[in-house]
């Protein structure tokens, strides 16, 4: 099983137990913490993924670190479970996961827009309003710019993609073009 699907199958589980048993949102801000930190930090790299670092050591400087920070019970049991599976790894996956499932939960849907020049604000919401009409669901916007495709934009939506930029449909016309000559 990939490491993206073991993250998927725990942060379902994890929103389950979250639900009823702690607040949901802060479980979710944790495990973004304790995956940035596992990201971008050498020192935490070092102790948590080390295999050559012993699970009792993990396990000590988990519960150091859950103490410090203010962890919730869940997010520090659910820590120590994975440093006993030798499973911290799977940390940074399952915080993404969780992050979409109560999103789910919420009926909101993540939209990035690519441009090829920035949007203004007026539109947009324009474009956000629409792909949520579209959608059926609350759109979490995210834009960028990209001058490479020339005009037009590139909308997604979870797994689907709308592509209507200029290089794509100039694309298309270029493949037609050499399927007719």
């Amino acid at each position: 099983m990939s490491r993206k699907a073991a993250g998927a199958r725990e942060a379902r589980a994890l929103l389950e137990v979250a639900s009823r048993e702690s607040d949901p949102d802060r479980v979710g801000a944790e495990l973004d913490v304790i995956a940035e930190a596992m990201r971008t930090q050498p020192e935490v790299q070092g102790l948590l993924l080390n295999p050559g670092v012993t699970v009792a050591r993990k396990v000590q400087a988990i519960q150091v670190v859950a103490a410090s920070l203010g962890l919730t019970p869940l997010v520090s049991k659910l820590l120590v479970v994975f440093a006993e599976r030798a499973s911290l790894r799977l940390i940074p996956e399952l915080a993404a996961a969780y992050q979409a499932r109560l999103l789910e939960r919420r009926n909101i849907v993540s939209a990035h827009i690519t441009t090829a020049m920035p949007l203004s604000a007026d539109t947009a919401e324009r474009v956000g309003r629409a792909l949520g009409q579209a959608s059926g669901k609350q759109i979490l916007m995210s834009t960028r710019v990209d001058p490479a495709i020339i005009g037009g934009a590139v909308a997604r939506i979870g797994s689907t993609v709308y592509d209507g930029s200029v290089t794509t449909q100039l694309a298309r016309m270029r493949q037609k073009l050499v399927e007719n000559a």
